[in-house]
């Protein structure tokens, strides 16, 4: 699908309300686990690897649901790029644990946040993007013309989208240094050389040192968040939790430990919205079975 098919896509998606984007996208991620296609299978063996003590009529059922909410964030997504911020803002019905955001003093010690693929992360991005300076590292995406529409929708709110080059890479520790607000994605698999294997729910994941370094060599504060999607097409509430002890620490493999950590405490709580359809396994550690 090219750019300009995606963006016109997107437009009139963006005409629906939220709950009937919802439904839509609950209808569509229905049907693709009906065709038990790629998707389903991936999501199949993350579950079983995750969650050994569930049957397997217990693993279809979380399955399904797992890429209805999916495919749900899916048809959200258009919304978020499309609406006026102020209505995207609007779904926000709740926040929990802004007292931490409160305890932030732009300019005197960075803020690096942490947010998984749970629940509406748009969402979670324009929260933060409208109270802060803030940069957030992204990943050029492969369609011809779809970057400059994507980078222009995601900056309307004054964010800075930094790419997964060194030059990007090292733009976000100065920022840090400086006191501002970085966004990252931290369950991402990344290359071989930019990550170390650490638990993800007791199975050994190639997981980023990026974050790590960050908070390592900046002394920022690291605080995990996301935008959990209420029933009904209410909205969403807004998370913001502490990481885990020992994200801060200089031992990378202890620091990698508790950033795991931090994301399944909050998988755990709205597991159905996690993205289970990833493969976050797809490299095996030395001694193990593969996941996939």
């Amino acid at each position: 699908m090219t750019g300009k098919l995606i963006k016109l896509v997107f437009r009139l998606v963006s005409l629906l309300s939220l709950k009937n984007a919802q439904r839509l996208g609950r209808f569509l991620g229905s049907v693709a686990w009906r065709l038990d296609g790629r998707s389903v299978e991936t999501t199949r063996k993350n579950l079983r690897a995750c969650y050994p003590d569930l049957n397997d009529r217990d693993i279809e059922s979380f399955g399904r649901d797992s890429l209805r909410e999916t495919a749900a964030t899916a048809l959200e997504i258009p919304l978020m790029w499309e609406w006026p911020i102020e209505r995207c803002l609007g779904l926000i019905r709740e926040i929990e644990g802004e007292h931490l955001l409160e305890e932030y003093k732009e300019g005197k010690r960075g803020l690096l946040l942490l947010a998984p693929h749970l629940g509406n992360w748009e969402l979670s991005g324009l929260f933060f993007a409208s109270r802060y300076r803030m940069a957030a590292l992204y990943s050029p995406p492969n369609q011809p013309g779809f970057e400059d529409y994507m980078k222009k929708v995601r900056s309307r709110s004054g964010s800075e989208l930094v790419a997964t080059d060194r030059r990007g890479i090292m733009r976000l520790f100065g920022i840090l240094k400086e006191g501002g607000v970085v966004g990252i994605l931290p369950d991402q698999t990344p290359r071989q050389e930019s990550g170390e294997f650490a638990p993800f729910f007791g199975i050994p994941a190639v997981t980023m040192t990026l974050a790590s370094k960050l908070i390592q060599k900046t002394g920022a504060k690291p605080l995990i968040t996301y935008a959990q999607r209420l029933p009904d097409g209410r909205g969403f509430k807004m998370v913001i939790k502490e990481v885990e002890p020992g994200m801060e620490s200089r031992d990378m493999t202890e620091s990698l430990t508790a950033l795991n950590r931090s994301v399944e405490k909050c998988i755990v709580e709205v597991p159905a919205q996690y993205q289970w359809e990833y493969k976050r396994f797809r490299r095996t550690a030395p001694g193990h079975n593969p996941v996939y």
